[in-house]
């Protein structure tokens, strides 16, 4: 080999060392959910590596007819990354699994909730304060109040009595921003419309520490809906969508942004990934082609 295809070679592999070094690692967790996880774990895991930015490795929970042996053996090491991404609703998981969550976050840990992963887990009051805001899975007054935006703008809590978690039927919907300046949304149209999906109403929970980023309106609570949030949890950081009902939902370019946003700035508390340029508009969906 010349000196010249050495030093080429050479500069190759460190810029893709470089690059692959700075890379966020994420760990999605799936195994169980009411949803298809078979078929939307690949869509998350192609709109976060896609980007260039994340790798990703998939821990599978046990089935829900699991052995206690098998559930003894699944112990995810959190803090080997930098974000963990919940695309789990099912069974709960050890008090050791719950623990380990707890602590890191609480550290500065990250995590990204989505869709159904807001069932899950009613009655472990951590979890709940880390999601802010849940659905079903016998969620009522006593897990927090209501969170929606009023016809006035204003964000409301409502303690009154009544179920958590509820939607109507599967329908294109517009999602507005409320607060434009934040990272995860800087740059995206006042309003955009969102693909096929299940549009979550009635959400309720801690509601601790939650800033409502975009919402969407509901036609059968009446209801300017959260759908995008963050919440911070310790010195930890949690972005929360409830988009996300199939993998025709999630392959709106729309929630591909969202999602790799919303993961960068969990994981770093800052975003540097730029909008798609193909961007949905208030009129139109844009849609990810199905590979």
């Amino acid at each position: 080999m010349t000196l010249h295809r050495f030093l080429a070679l050479f500069l190759l592999l460190g810029f893709a060392s470089s690059a692959w070094a700075g890379k966020l690692k994420v760990l999605l967790i799936d195994g169980q959910n009411n949803h298809n996880w078979k078929a939307t774990t690949p869509v998350l895991v192609d709109a976060l590596e896609s980007s260039n930015r994340f790798t990703v490795e998939v821990s599978t929970s046990p089935a829900r007819n699991g052995s206690k042996e098998q559930w003894a053996k699944w112990n995810p090491d959190f803090s080997a990354f930098d974000v963990t991404l919940s695309n789990y609703n099912g069974q709960s998981w050890s008090e050791n699994v719950q623990k380990d969550l707890e602590n890191y976050l609480k550290k500065g840990g990250a995590l990204v909730v989505v869709h159904a992963a807001n069932n899950s887990f009613s009655n472990w009051l951590e979890y709940n304060r880390m999601i802010g805001l849940g659905g079903w899975g016998g969620r009522t007054e006593k897990h927090g109040p209501y969170l929606f935006f009023s016809d006035a703008g204003k964000l409301v809590r409502d303690p009154r009595p009544g179920r958590g978690g509820s939607h109507g039927p599967q329908h294109e919907f517009t999602v507005k921003l409320r607060q434009e300046d934040h990272p995860i949304v800087k740059g995206m149209p006042a309003e955009w419309k969102h693909a096929k999906d299940e549009l979550y109403d009635s959400l309720r929970g801690p509601a601790e520490k939650v800033e409502v980023l975009a919402t969407a309106y509901s036609p059968k609570s009446k209801k300017h809906e959260p759908m995008i949030m963050t919440i911070s949890y310790g010195k930890g950081r949690v972005f929360h969508t409830p988009m996300g009902h199939a993998d025709y939902s999630m392959r709106c370019v729309g929630f591909y942004d969202v999602v790799r946003r919303g993961t960068e700035w969990a994981a770093t508390g800052k975003v540097t990934l730029p909008l798609s340029k193909n961007f949905p508009t208030a009129d139109k969906v844009v849609s990810v082609s199905k590979k």
